[in-house]
């Protein structure tokens, strides 16, 4: 008997090692038959110089480990100045990185406008993950509708009517730098980071800017909290987005707790006004009881009514959407500005007399100043190049074979692009590493078009640029007429620097304030 058992077992574990032995001859097969058609469909791209890559799995390992270590994008940039201003690098598939600026602006208008670029099947489940389908994680007619509907509320003449709740956003600065004891030492990366959320969730959900200010339509807003939460799906997206399966927020770990848990706090606080704005549209009502005039007026309630294709969980996840995208990266940009300011006294001093102009002019800072301030709109510009803070969030996919700057590119090929490496362009940005606000304001044709594309290109250039700049205007304005400032840390706030989905200063900027002995 035991002798028969004997026999069954060493059939059975046969059997089990020629299954195995299949399993492993069919997995074989299919790698090879995978990397022979990839080879073939992708080997005009072989020319192009590419960064060292495992024999398996690309540069996976590279890019994975970088977005570990918050230097995603500083890898792209050193990539660019070692490879040149277009490489290609493998992780599943080929993504090409472009560095030349006007190289980018065509690819991306040409591209997107006659269909043959779109939003890379990876990028949109991303975006989409976050908390729903939103405006980012579109292509096609469903971005379309989506961008009609808020195009209107994010325009110039639009955004001039928020004017006086962005300055009293930014007074709310000064005071606090004001009410800080001597020696007035300030991060004011925090600082610019609650300005622009407060604004943004004005704008956005017509919470007061004011936090002492009770609003009746959901619970307060609690940047820090709100931050933390924005930041953990930020984080996710540019993990998915390089290559993390996105099953895996199902799994025990504490990024997935982490996920989930910012998910829910998001939703406790938008949800309930965002069902506000539906019950105002499904009523066909312009007010409710108790519901405050700055709700009323929120971009929630107007987009909620002229857009019916907008529900309840696209509106949240819309919502979110916009609080990522108009809080640190003006916020971020701002901090680098008050750095360069302090590194670059001639650019400092040059600022400070067109306020004080404005200032003795005006009294105040009011919507017929900014043709005035153009200067302190050009520094804002200046530090764009040199720190471009979302330097590509959202990459492109070909539809089609393409060819971009004479090389030919396959279908199925993603578009990336190093705005980092695009704002040093020696070519296109004479003195590169010079921080000279100047070079936006020369009237020469030759110099005049200088491309901006930090806010993207196109039809699907930001929508939050006009209002950015309204900020930061007013923001630096209001400091240059009350401040005089220093970096605590030196040129190494600008050096030592962090990255998730954006870049920003690792140390938080400090900053140390000084009273103007003489203001005007």
């Amino acid at each position: 008997m035991l002798k028969n058992v004997l026999a069954q077992i060493a059939a059975s574990s046969s059997f089990l090692n020629l299954f195995i032995f299949l399993g492993l001859i069919t997995t074989l097969v299919a790698f090879s038959v995978r990397w022979w058609k990839q080879k073939n469909t992708y080997k005009s791209l072989q020319s192009l110089p590419s960064p060292p890559k495992h024999w398996l799995l690309g540069n996976i390992p590279q890019i994975l480990a970088a977005v570990k270590q918050k230097r995603f994008f500083q890898l792209l940039f050193d990539w660019s100045q070692k490879l040149g201003p277009m490489y290609v690098y493998w992780a599943g598939q080929p993504t090409v990185i472009l560095s030349k600026p006007k190289v980018i602006e065509e690819t991306v208008i040409n591209g997107m406008r006659d269909g043959s670029l779109v939003r890379s099947k990876r990028a949109r489940k991303a975006w989409n993950d976050i908390g729903g389908s939103i405006l980012l994680g579109q292509n096609g007619s469903e971005w379309q509708w989506r961008r009609k509907a808020w195009n209107p509320e994010f325009s110039s003449s639009s955004l001039s009517k928020y004017v006086e709740i962005i300055s009293q956003a930014c007074e709310q600065v000064i005071e606090k730098i004001q009410q800080t004891e001597s020696p007035k030492e300030v991060q004011v990366d925090h600082l610019f980071v609650e300005l622009t959320m407060r604004v943004i969730s004005c704008l956005v959900m017509g919470i007061p800017v004011d936090g002492k200010t009770v609003s009746h339509e959901g619970q307060p807003l609690d940047v820090a909290q709100v931050y933390e939460a924005t930041s953990v799906l930020s984080y996710r997206f540019l993990r998915v987005a390089t290559g993390e399966k996105m099953w895996k927020k199902y799994l025990p770990t504490k990024n997935s707790r982490d996920y989930w848990a910012a998910r829910r706090y998001l939703d406790e606080l938008i949800g309930p006004r965002v069902d506000l704005a539906l019950q105002l549209r499904e009523q066909n009502k312009t007010d409710l009881e108790k519901v405050s005039s700055l709700f009323q007026e929120s971009m929630l309630v107007k987009i909620a009514a002229k857009e019916p294709n907008y529900n309840r969980e696209s509106l949240i996840a819309e919502a979110i959407e916009l609080l990522i995208a108009g809080t640190d990266t003006t916020a971020h940009t701002i901090s680098f500005t008050i750095a360069e300011l302090s590194l670059n006294p001639r650019v400092f001093q040059k600022a400070r007399v067109v306020v004080d102009q404005v200032w003795e002019k005006q009294g105040c800072i009011t919507t017929e100043s900014f043709k005035d301030l153009a200067y302190i709109q050009a520094i804002f510009k200046e530090t764009l190049r040199l720190y471009s803070i979302a330097s590509g969030s959202t990459s492109l996919e070909a539809e089609r074979d393409i060819v971009i700057d004479g090389q030919e590119i396959p279908r199925g090929t993603k578009i990336f692009w190093s705005m980092l490496a695009a704002g040093r362009d020696p070519e296109v940005y004479s003195q590169p590493e010079e921080f000279l606000p100047e070079r936006w304001l020369d009237k020469n044709k030759e110099t005049h078009q200088l491309p901006m594309i930090t806010f993207g290109s196109g039809s699907h250039r930001c929508l939050g640029e006009h209002l950015s700049m309204l900020e930061a205007t007013v923001m630096l304005s209001l400091l240059l007429h009350y401040f005089d400032w220093e970096l605590v840390n030196g040129r190494s706030s600008v050096e030592q620097l962090q990255q998730n989905l954006l870049i920003y200063p690792a140390d938080g900027m400090p900053v140390r304030f000084k009273l103007r002995t003489q203001e005007s």
